[in-house]
C-alpha cells in the first residue's frame, strides 16, 4: 500500500478483510460445516460432561468467549497457562515471555489441576498450531479418552513447521478441524514498508465460537432439554439463575476474575 493510504481507507480495507471471511464462515455453518463440532460438545454436556476450552496468547480470547459469559453455556470450563501458578507450583516468573506456551510438559500440569472428568472435550484454539503446550494438551486429552476439537489457521499453521517432538500440529491431533481463516501472520494488511497490521483471528474465532455455542444450544432445546445457558449478571435475576444452574457442575467448572 502507498505511503498516502488514509486511515478511513485502511480501516475499509480492514472491515472487508474481516467482513469476507464471517461470510466464508456463515456459508460453512449454513453447508454444515460446524456439525461434526457440535455434535461433539452436545454429546458431552448429554454425558454430564464439560467442554474444555484452552488457548494461549491471544487465543486464550476464544476460551473466553467458550466459557462463562454471557449467553454462552454453564458446563465450561477456561484452562489458562497462569493456573500453574494460581492453582500449581510454578513462581509468577514462570508466566514472562513465551517459554511455557512452548513448553509441551506443562500439558501434563494443566491438565491435572483442571478437575477434568471423563465424559469431557476439548476445545483448544491457536492460529498457528504449534507451540509445544497446545501440541502437548491435545495428545493428553487424546490419551485420556478426551475428543478435541481444534480451531486454527490452516494457512500459517502448514506454512510453518511444528515444534512438538511428536512433528504434529494441532490440527494433526484433533478429532474436528475448525479453520479460522486467518492468512499467515494473522495481519491481514499492509502499511508503508510492507509493515502488517489488521490481525483477524480473534474476530474470526470469537464468530466460531458463538456458532459452536448456538448450534449446541438449539440441538439440546430441540431434544427437549434446557439448554443451560448463562444470562447477564448485570440483569435482574442474573446472579441467582446462574448461581443455580452453576451447582450443578459444583467443583468441576471455575470463573475466576
Amino acid at each position: 500500500m502507498s505511503e498516502t493510504i488514509t486511515q478511513s481507507e485502511l480501516v475499509d480495507g480492514f472491515t472487508g478483510e474481516v467482513l469476507s471471511r464471517l461470510g466464508e464462515l456463515a456459508a460453512i455453518a449454513a453447508e454444515g460445516g460446524f456439525d461434526d463440532a457440535i455434535d461433539v460438545l452436545v454429546t458431552a454436556i448429554e454425558s454430564g460432561g464439560v467442554i474444555q476450552a484452552f488457548g494461549t496468547g491471544h487465543s486464550e480470547a476464544f476460551a473466553m468467549e467458550i466459557a462463562g459469559r454471557a449467553g454462552g453455556l454453564i458446563p465450561t470450563n477456561k484452562i489458562a497457562l497462569r493456573d500453574v501458578v494460581l492453582r500449581g507450583d510454578l513462581g509468577v516468573d514462570a508466566l514472562s515471555g513465551a517459554k511455557l506456551e512452548r513448553n509441551p510438559e506443562i500439558a501434563e500440569q494443566l491438565y491435572a489441576i483442571s478437575n477434568v472428568g471423563p465424559n469431557d472435550v476439548f476445545i483448544i484454539a491457536s492460529n498457528s498450531g504449534v507451540n509445544g503446550s497446545i501440541v502437548g494438551l491435545a495428545l493428553l486429552a487424546k490419551s485420556k479418552g478426551h475428543p478435541v476439537i481444534a480451531v486454527t489457521s490452516l494457512a500459517h499453521t502448514m506454512a510453518v513447521e511444528p515444534k512438538h517432538a511428536s512433528g504434529k500440529r494441532l490440527r494433526d491431533v484433533a478429532d474436528v478441524v475448525l479453520d479460522n481463516r486467518a492468512p499467515f501472520g494473522d495481519a491481514t494488511l499492509e502499511l508503508a514498508g510492507g509493515v502488517p497490521v489488521g490481525a483477524v483471528s480473534s474476530i474470526t474465532a470469537a464468530y466460531i465460537a458463538q456458532v459452536l455455542t448456538i448450534g449446541t444450544a438449539q440441538r439440546l432445546a430441540a431434544a427437549g432439554t434446557t439448554p443451560p445457558l448463562y444470562i447477564s449478571a448485570n440483569i435482574p435475576g442474573g446472579d441467582e439463575h446462574n448461581e443455580a444452574l452453576e451447582k450443578l457442575y459444583r467443583n468441576r467448572i471455575r470463573r475466576d476474575a
